[in-house]
């Protein structure tokens, strides 16, 4: 008599046979649809210490699905494109690179606009937590490298109607 343990077993090998032998396009067909419905709008980043601000065409991730998604899957994200998780209150983050394919810098934000931490080139497909390392009311993701390539640094403002007198010029 076969056990359920091994039925099960033998269904999930089967289901992974299945999936592997897919483009990987007809497994995550569900991705570019989750996509498609994040609002679209643009953010900009301006140096504490002055100067010209860098301006990012953002995705918005507000819904916990969409939270759950973020950039997973992509195989790219343009120099000036990024993704920003809002949460209702402040509090310590926690994220992963769990099937994301591309290095993301990760800019964690606090209620005011003010850059508390970035995490930079974070691993892809990584199960590493990344934490916030304090309150913050939400985070950016840009491509790989991009903060160090820009001059963005903690402390810069992220002016985004989201943050508290952070208004966009």
């Amino acid at each position: 008599m076969v056990s359920s343990f091994t039925k099960r077993a033998a269904i999930c090998v089967a289901l992974f046979v299945l999936a592997s032998s897919l483009p990987v396009t007809a497994v995550f067909q569900f991705v570019p649809a989750a996509q498609a419905k994040m609002r679209q709008d643009k953010l900009t980043i301006e140096p504490a210490g002055g100067g010209a601000g860098h301006t990012f065409d953002i995705q918005i991730a507000t819904t916990d699905q969409e939270k759950a998604l973020g950039l997973m899957f992509r195989t790219k994200l343009g120099d000036a494109e990024g993704m920003l998780f809002s949460y209702p209150a402040p509090r310590t983050l926690s994220m992963w690179m769990r099937n994301t394919y591309i290095s993301l810098d990760m800019l964690f934000i606090r209620p005011d606009g003010t850059i508390a931490r970035i995490e930079e080139r974070a691993e892809p497909l990584s199960d590493r937590v990344i934490e916030s390392g304090s309150a913050v009311s939400a985070v950016l993701e840009i491509a790989g490298g991009g903060a160090s390539r820009l001059g963005i640094k903690p402390g810069d403002k992220v002016r985004y109607p989201l943050f508290a007198g952070a208004a966009v010029h």
